[in-house]
């Protein structure tokens, strides 16, 4: 029996039969959908693995305590390299959505074919894992930071840019009017009529993104894209688990300085 608002006041309605039979038969698919997945999960599970997994992590964090405070020597150079990967592979991605979203957007394409080309390549890039770029990047242009660099760039584009377009079509439009009016040209509309009203929403995007590429940036070395990743890919592979404790805390201390930066520049721009 639902709580309806009738008059201001509050009021139980009662389901009709044809509405419970529906609730009653959704809420069967339901559980039946939940048993056979979890039926499919059991049967993939191996679970002597899962009954000792208490064991097995009072083991693994024994190895893992106290951190290796000498190993942070070799990671500031690679957490370096991370942020390098992480800023340059924003800015590309920025530039690049700057224009992309200019021809996506409805109010400022050149032509609904030039839209559907861009909105196809804004959507193919958002479609593919920064990991997945990376893999494919580093068999194209070798391992490396540069590969990274290209693969945060191809990943941030799609999302850059269709936060841009959209922001493009939800525009004010009399400021727009009122400067046509005066006879200015397309450019001086756009840098005049647009640009302002678009800024702070461009730079609060733009560090938004480069929040969420630090987190990416770290993993990509896994695949060969250099940075931190590597180094933590290194460590795991022998078994220097007090190594990986002291990757992960510099990668947790670079997240939470870049939310804190994030956090910063969008207040000043609200």
């Amino acid at each position: 029996m639902p709580l309806v608002k009738k008059n201001d006041v509050l009021e139980w309605k009662r389901r009709t039969p044809r509405q419970t039979l529906t609730r009653f038969i959704l809420l069967l698919v339901a559980i039946v959908a939940v048993l056979v997945s979890w039926s499919f999960i059991s049967a993939e599970t191996t679970w002597e693995f899962v009954k000792d997994a208490p064991r097995q992590i009072q083991d693994f964090l024994s190895r893992m305590f106290p951190p290796d405070i000498k190993y942070f020597g070799k990671i500031l150079p690679a957490l370096w390299d991370t942020i390098t990967i992480s800023v340059f592979g924003t800015g590309i991605a920025v530039v690049l959505s700057f224009f992309l979203a200019i021809l996506a957007a409805k109010n400022t394409s050149p032509h609904p074919a030039v839209r559907l080309v861009v909105l196809t390549i804004i959507v193919a890039s958002r479609s593919v894992n920064s990991m997945i770029w990376a893999m494919i990047l580093v068999q194209l242009v070798g391992p490396g930071l540069f590969a990274s660099i290209l693969a945060i760039a191809v990943r941030s584009l799609g999302m850059v840019s269709k936060l841009f377009y959209e922001a493009i079509e939800e525009i004010d439009k009399e400021p727009i009017e009122a400067i046509t009016a005066t006879g200015a040209s397309k450019l001086q509309i756009f840098v005049y009529g647009y640009l302002p009203q678009l800024l702070p929403t461009f730079i609060g995007t733009a560090v938004y993104r480069w929040e969420n590429n630090i987190r990416e940036s770290t993993i990509i070395g896994i695949v060969g894209g250099g940075g931190i990743g590597l180094l933590l890919n290194s460590a795991i592979n022998l078994l220097a688990w007090n190594k990986v404790l002291s990757v992960l805390m510099s990668i947790l201390a670079t997240v939470v300085f870049a939310e804190y930066v994030s956090a910063r520049v969008r207040k000043a721009l609200s």
